[in-house]
């Protein structure tokens, strides 16, 4: 099979150094091939790659409204797609869990690539007996990660890709603290595209950050009276992309892992977690359709039948 690459436009030299190392890595022209474009010429460009004849599958990975999209144009040219859309992933942290372990899950799921991860923690749910010890815990933990400029001395994090999605992440933050939301970590410290971790404690349904993926150095906190709770909670959500469950206890853990809505749940383990062999993809409006190991290879090929009649056939008419 072919590619054709279509650069975001966000990060189009990103992009194109992975067309170079496929080019240094041997592979023959035309094979992988790398294009971009302006902003605004992006509809044009996206329509007119679906509908040419010599592209035979589609994938795209992004926002769900654009998702749907391209969804709907490779449907009107009978392309099949892949669609590796939006997630508002939950981490369930029963009340049997290792905390300390769930925390480290946390911070590493929620915070890693400044949460620009479409498999980033979005929604911890713990188990109300639990949730004021595990809250401490992961408030703590992330004063230890501070985010800066690349090379900052003392800095895990970066920036996130633009001031723009920074400061869309800290008015969602702003609309919940004005709703009653409480910040475990502080003010908000936002500079430029740089912005600290949040956590967000006393998420409620009346809170844009309830539903809308925040896809920043954000993560909220639910509290659960039971697992009927927790696993509501996780479902709650039009997205099913990835999610986690910790308990000390793994048939418990896999009893909720089987009733949550997503594509991924891992257990006693964070919800950012991909091998290369295994089937990716999500459920609702994370999308659908699978990459990784033979679902990728049966996303990306044409089955066929072939039969060979080696003596004469008996026909009935």
């Amino acid at each position: 099979n072919t590619v054709v690459l279509k650069s975001s436009e966000l990060t189009p030299a990103l992009h194109r150094l992975i067309g170079d190392v496929f080019q240094e890595a041997g592979f023959p022209p035309g094979v992988v091939n790398v294009i971009s474009n302006d902003p605004a010429d992006a509809p044009a460009m996206v329509e007119r790659l679906v509908a040419h004849p010599a592209v035979k599958r589609v994938n795209f990975t992004g926002s769900t409204h654009v998702g749907r999209i391209i969804g709907q144009l490779a449907a009107r040219h009978l392309k099949p797609a892949v669609l590796e859309l939006g997630g508002k992933n939950p981490l369930v942290v029963l009340d049997d869990a290792d905390l300390d372990e769930a925390v480290n899950a946390a911070a590493f799921g929620g915070y890693f690539n400044q949460g620009q991860i479409c498999m980033s923690t979005d929604r911890i749910i713990v188990a109300r007996s639990v949730a004021d010890a595990f809250v401490a815990k992961l408030a703590a933990r992330l004063q230890g990660l501070r985010a800066g400029a690349p090379g900052s001395e003392g800095c895990v994090l970066g920036a996130m890709v633009s001031p723009e999605a920074a400061a869309r992440v800290a008015h969602l933050v702003a609309d919940a603290v004005a709703k009653g939301a409480r910040l475990p970590t502080g003010p908000v410290q936002l500079d430029g595209a740089v912005l600290q971790p949040v956590l967000v404690d006393g998420l409620t349904p009346d809170m844009a950050l309830y539903q809308e993926e925040a896809f920043g150095p954000v993560v909220t906190i639910l509290r659960a009276d039971d697992d009927e709770a927790a696993i509501a909670l996780a479902n709650d959500s039009a997205y099913g992309l990835s999610a986690a469950v910790f308990s000390a206890n793994v048939g418990r853990a896999l009893g909720v892992a089987r009733r949550i809505e997503s594509g991924i749940c891992h257990i006693n383990s964070s919800t950012v977690h991909d091998e290369a062999q295994m089937p990716f993809g999500g459920a609702k409006d994370s999308g659908y359709g699978r990459f990784g190991g033979k679902a990728g290879v049966a996303e990306f090929t044409n089955l066929r039948w072939i039969t060979i009649q080696t003596g004469p056939r008996h026909y009935p008419i």
